[in-house]
C-alpha cells in the first residue's frame, strides 16, 4: 500500500461508518421540488442547491429579472444570465440574503446554516483525511462535484482531475456563480459560492466558496444584495 493510498483511506472508512451516502428521505420545498440529502458526521444536509421560487408557507419570493432590482434590500431570488431553463435544474437558483434572513427559503424542518454551522462541515472533513492527499485543509475537491467545473491543470485544484478525484463526501458542489447587485453575472463553471444565516455587519454576511483553480474551502463576506447558491441543512 502506498503512502498516498494510505492517507487517503480513513476518509474512505469514515465514509462507511457514517452510513454515508445519500439518505432515503425526499425533502420537498415550497414549489414541490425533491431533494435528496447526504449525511455528514452529525449534519444532514440537502445535496443540491435549492431551487425554490416560493418560500416554505407557499409565498412567492420576488424576482429579480432587471438589473436596477438587484439593487433593492429586499428578498429576491433569480437565475443566472436570468436563464431558467439552462440552470434551474442543474444549478438552482440564486438568491440574495434578504431573502435568508426571513428564515422562510428552506423547506420546512431545515434551514440556511449558520457560518457556525458551515464550519462544523469543512472542520469535520479537515479532520477525517478529506484533504487532497488525505490530511490538511485542502478539501474543495472532496465537496466538489465530478463535472461542471471548468478545467485546472494543477493537482488539488478543483477544476483538476473530477471524475476521478472529486466528491469523496458526497456534498456535491456545483458552480453556480454569483450574480452580483449591479446585475453582472460571475463565471458559471468558475465559482460556486453560498450563503450562511450568520451577519459580518450591516451591509455583509458570511459565505462559503470553491473556486475551479484553488483546492480550498474560502470564507468570505459579501454584500448582502449579491445573488448567490443557498444550500439548506436539517433543523
Amino acid at each position: 500500500m502506498t503512502d498516498k493510498l494510505f492517507r487517503k483511506l480513513p476518509a474512505a472508512l469514515l465514509i462507511l461508518l457514517w452510513s454515508g451516502g445519500l439518505n432515503a428521505q425526499s425533502v420537498k420545498d415550497g414549489d414541490g421540488n425533491q431533494y435528496s440529502a447526504i449525511t455528514v458526521g452529525k449534519q444532514v444536509w440537502l445535496a443540491e442547491n435549492l431551487k425554490t421560487t416560493k418560500y416554505s408557507d407557499g409565498i412567492e419570493i420576488p424576482f429579480a429579472a432587471e438589473d436596477k432590482k438587484m439593487q433593492d434590500f429586499t428578498p429576491s431570488y433569480s437565475w443566472f444570465n436570468n436563464d431558467e431553463t439552462a440552470n434551474k435544474g442543474r444549478y438552482g437558483a440564486l438568491y440574495n440574503w434578504y431573502a435568508v434572513s426571513t428564515k422562510k427559503l428552506c423547506p420546512q424542518g431545515w434551514h440556511v446554516p449558520s457560518d457556525a454551522e458551515w464550519t462544523i462541515l469543512t472542520d469535520f472533513l479537515t479532520a477525517g483525511g478529506f484533504g487532497y492527499e488525505g490530511s490538511g485543509n485542502d478539501i474543495a475537491k472532496s465537496m466538489a462535484a465530478k463535472t461542471g467545473w471548468i478545467v485546472s491543470s494543477e493537482p488539488g485544484n478543483t477544476g483538476y482531475d473530477q471524475k476521478k478525484s472529486n466528491n469523496r463526501s458526497g456534498f456535491s458542489a456545483l458552480p453556480g456563480g454569483i450574480r452580483n447587485f449591479t446585475g453582472k453575472p460571475d463565471t458559471i463553471g468558475s465559482y460556486g459560492f453560498w450563503w450562511s444565516a450568520t451577519e459580518f455587519y450591516n451591509t455583509n454576511a458570511w459565505t462559503r466558496g470553491l473556486i475551479h483553480n484553488k483546492g480550498y474551502v474560502y470564507r468570505l463576506s459579501y454584500g448582502k444584495r449579491n445573488h448567490m447558491s443557498v444550500r439548506c441543512i436539517k433543523d
